[in-house]
């Protein structure tokens, strides 16, 4: 299994209790998310943050990557898509597992933040994972295979999930939809936040929103 190429930002103290992955989008890479870490970081000082490049070059934007194909914007396959989502997913987890014993942390030291592509991959990846994570932070994304997810879920965690109610992209109805589907399979905390007057993207106030989110599952408040 190949390493994800992967970008990190110390901790604001020199200290570590606790490490934020972010998951970036359909076409970007690590560095595009990694950069909300500028203002983060002093929130959470103890907090190194990573961001990992998705493992395949998107075929819709050769200069950044995919977690996996999209049929209706690359003219893949549902099958392909399906075993390119596999592939992440072991990709993923061996990522988090190796971050895990870098730090000498334990999972429920451990956060994901996503951005589209990447919530979908976060929400997808962490309810499967033998471990708890402390939570989960998902903009813009939705939720995938949510019929599978109560078969399939092994354990549950906080969730904040974010969204723009002027999204073109990723419809705001997912937001609903998916924050339903984990209720149903046994979430007890799922929170939401509607970006008025945002598309595709993350609004200052869903950023305060989050860090607040994570500032207290992290437990510094």
């Amino acid at each position: 299994m190949a390493n994800l190429d992967s970008k990190t930002r110390d901790s604001h103290s020199g200290r570590v209790s606790n490490v934020v992955v972010f998951l970036h989008g359909y076409g970007a890479d690590g560095a595009d998310l990694l950069s909300l870490a500028d203002h983060m970081a002093e929130h959470l000082p103890d907090t190194v943050f990573m961001a990992p490049d998705a493992p395949e070059q998107c075929t819709g934007n050769p200069m950044g990557f995919q977690w996996f194909p999209i049929p209706w914007i690359d003219g893949s396959s549902e099958e392909e898509s399906r075993d390119g989502l596999l592939r992440a997913v072991d990709e993923l987890n061996d990522y988090l597992d190796n971050i895990l014993v870098d730090y000498n942390l334990e999972p429920d030291q451990l956060a994901l933040v996503g951005f589209s592509q990447g919530t979908m991959m976060a929400l997808h990846v962490a309810p499967r994972r033998e471990d708890a994570i402390a939570t989960l932070v998902g903009f813009s994304g939705r939720l995938l295979e949510p019929e599978l997810l109560v078969d399939e879920k092994r354990v549950t965690f906080p969730v904040l999930l974010l969204h723009g109610d002027e999204d073109d992209v990723v419809p705001p109805q997912s937001l609903p939809e998916a924050a339903e589907a984990l209720q149903s399979a046994g979430f007890e905390e799922v929170f939401a936040h509607i970006e008025r007057g945002t598309a595709h993207g993350i609004a200052p106030d869903g950023l305060s929103v989050a860090l607040a989110f994570l500032r207290d599952k992290l437990g510094y408040e």
